[in-house]
């Protein structure tokens, strides 16, 4: 798993240009690929401090710690997929295909509920595709053999997956590209295939849906955005997390609010939505708790990212 996060990182850091090209939903602030390889980048060095063999514990650290400081949209759903299939594995030594399908299962449920109003042609949409392959009959059930073979029909539905989305978002079937978030899931599950097979000379999909499906010279509506994506952790109860969403729905949109540990007063929750004025969202975080980790970046890409 250590190794997987840190080949998953490389490899995003690799495609960080292409994604960011690729950045048109929920707004094209052409910053998916630098989010995604950001945030996986905190849960690779979250993974190299934690002992033991248990493969949930260490998913389950590791994506709390790239919660914590999750980078944009897609950078909060990472490390959710990361802290779910955590859970769902915990006590686990060595994966099974079953068991990583619930995993899998279990990573789109939890991302899917962060969101407010959560769309197909997205990250969750190749979770959701993933979860449902069904197992290789022609192995034995629980075997590395079947895990495998099992992989390599996650990566072929995964990339489908990915090519659905031209035809999912209006957005990205006017420009006849995939969804920047979606092919980030898809390179990062192309790396867990490689960590748990140690075969590096299997078919890799993304080269190809990069020539086929991607805008390599950058899309012209890039700079149109406008607002403020403003995120933060903070410290609440299940109830004014609840009321919390509902004041920034009513502020902005993109909300996400997910919780990332439990604390004696409540849990924590990481907070994420888009708002034309930054100040109203710090205003309606604040007056909940003592927001950390904030950070306030104009969605137009010619402006820096402060953090109050």
């Amino acid at each position: 798993m250590r190794d997987w996060l840190d080949c998953a990182h490389r490899a995003l850091v690799e495609h960080t240009d292409v994604l960011n090209d690729l950045n048109v939903f929920p707004v094209a602030d052409s910053d998916t690929g630098v989010n995604l390889s950001t945030t996986v980048g905190y849960a690779t060095e979250a993974a190299q401090l934690i002992e033991g063999n248990d493969i949930g514990e260490l998913l389950q650290h590791a994506g709390r710690a790239a919660l914590e400081q999750a980078r944009g949209n897609s950078g909060v759903l990472v490390a959710l997929t990361l802290t779910a299939m955590g859970t769902s594995l915990e006590g686990s030594t060595r994966m099974t295909a079953g068991e990583l399908r619930d995993a899998f299962s279990a990573a789109q449920v939890r991302c899917w509920s962060a969101l407010t109003d959560p769309v197909d042609g997205t990250l969750i949409s190749v979770l959701e595709a993933v979860s449902k392959v069904s197992l290789p009959e022609n192995s034995q059930d629980g075997s590395n053999q079947q895990l495998s073979d099992w992989m390599d029909l996650v990566i072929a539905r995964g990339s489908h997956a990915v090519i659905e989305t031209l035809d999912q978002l209006p957005v990205l079937h006017e420009r006849g590209t995939v969804d920047s978030g979606a092919l980030g899931m898809l390179i990062v599950l192309v790396e867990l295939r490689a960590a748990l097979t140690g075969d590096l000379t299997r078919h890799n999909p993304v080269p190809d849906i990069i020539r086929d499906y991607s805008d390599h010279t950058g899309h012209k509506d890039k700079h149109d955005s406008v607002g403020f994506e403003v995120m933060c952790t903070v410290e609440l109860s299940a109830l004014d997390a609840a009321e919390l969403r509902h004041e920034l729905d009513s502020a902005g949109d993109s909300v996400l609010v997910s919780a990332v540990s439990e604390t004696d007063n409540g849990y924590t929750w990481r907070v994420h939505v888009h708002v034309e004025d930054p100040e109203e969202a710090l205003e309606l975080m604040r007056a909940r708790g003592q927001a950390v980790n904030v950070s306030v970046t104009s969605l137009g890409s010619d402006e820096p990212q402060v953090s109050p």
